[in-house]
């Protein structure tokens, strides 16, 4: 047995709640669909406010629409004029689909550097606000299970066949799950200050240049992303009120990022946590899903802990947050590390 982090919606109980009819639509776009809908309803927006060249949409998958592999071969042995399904295989799928819904007219890009890019598409979508390339980016990522994810995480044998134990000693690998986190990203001079969340004072993206799919010993790719964060944002890492880690429970991961927060922030280590513990690896989808959270977190003054931890690791002694607490937080850093050594991190600042 294998744990999953799943939604438990069904694509028909999405599609009905989306009131999609007699068309062809894929699990990540209802997902992702679902979710922009949730972000423009807490914002002071209407769809009719996104039909220009002035706002942009930036999309994170891992998978996208790969998740469907087994039906498109099944569809290619048995239908001679192709396949619905050819069509929502490509990544740029959800991103062309989000574009047809809302008639954005700027710039539409996928990211897709594995887990991290969810951060990678917010530190585009500021960028693209910064080089007034546009005023509003959509900007969130979206991964659902499937055999196809499943089987290629079990064939690097890192899936977990329990709860998983980020930064434990005993840890053993991680639990995949799905779903789905969308920001909307505005220039100053287009945000409406009442509806501001929070800010992204920092980011930065490095690269380990190590290994296909682990970090070096020596973690120089996180600490190059947190240093660069910190640098942007003009903050001292003592400022840094919590820290919401890459936290897969892999042995690698947790051992090299602990070593690398640890370094990063010696004595004034904040409280550390790992939300993968609590909602799963949902890939490109992660630090999306994570950013919004960051953002409630800054925004509310939420503390997040860490699930089934146990025995602090022998060799980084860390120990994440144990127990929700509610406090001031005026900066949170948050880690994202992708397959290839790609590293990123974010600091979400509060507006008081």
């Amino acid at each position: 047995m294998i744990p999953f982090g799943e939604v438990k919606l069904s694509d028909m109980q999405l599609a009905d709640e989306l009131s999609i009819r007699n068309k062809v639509v894929s699990r990540t776009q209802l997902l992702a669909h679902k979710v922009f809908n949730e972000a423009l309803n807490n914002s002071a927006l209407h769809i009719d406010d996104l039909k220009n060249t002035e706002t942009s949409i930036v999309v994170s998958s891992t998978v996208g629409g790969m998740y469907l592999t087994d039906e498109l071969y099944a569809d290619s042995n048995n239908l001679s004029k192709g396949s619905d399904y050819l069509s929502l295989y490509d990544c740029a799928s959800i991103g062309i689909y989000l574009q047809q819904l809302t008639g954005a007219k700027g710039v539409i890009n996928t990211i897709n550097t594995a887990c991290s890019s969810g951060a990678n598409a917010l530190i585009y979508g500021m960028r693209l606000l910064k080089n007034k390339r546009a005023k509003r980016v959509i900007v969130g990522g979206v991964d659902c299970l499937s055999k196809f994810t499943i089987n290629g995480f079990n064939a690097l044998n890192i899936l977990s066949t329990r709860s998983c134990r980020p930064f434990d000693n005993n840890r053993d690998g991680l639990n995949l799950g799905e779903g789905a986190g969308f920001l909307i990203l505005e220039s100053s001079d287009t945000a409406k200050e009442e509806k501001v969340l929070a800010y992204i004072k920092g980011y930065a993206n490095s690269n380990d240049a190590f290994h296909p799919s682990a970090l070096s010993d020596e973690g120089f790719g996180p600490m190059a992303a947190m240093r660069g964060a910190l640098e942007s944002a003009g903050l001292m890492p003592k400022e840094i009120n919590s820290v919401i880690a890459h936290g897969t429970g892999t042995p690698n991961n947790d051992r090299v990022e602990g070593l690398s927060i640890k370094r990063i922030f010696g004595e004034s280590l904040p409280p550390v946590c790992s939300l993968k513990s609590i909602l799963g690896h949902t890939l490109g989808a992660a630090s999306a899903v994570e950013s919004v959270l960051a953002v409630i977190g800054v925004r509310d003054g939420h503390v997040y802990p860490s699930r089934n931890f146990e025995t602090p690791d022998e060799e980084t002694g860390l120990v994440p947050n144990l127990n929700f607490k509610k406090e001031k937080i005026k900066h949170s850093l948050l880690n994202s590390f992708g397959f290839g050594g790609n590293c990123s991190s974010l600091i979400f600042s509060s507006v008081n």
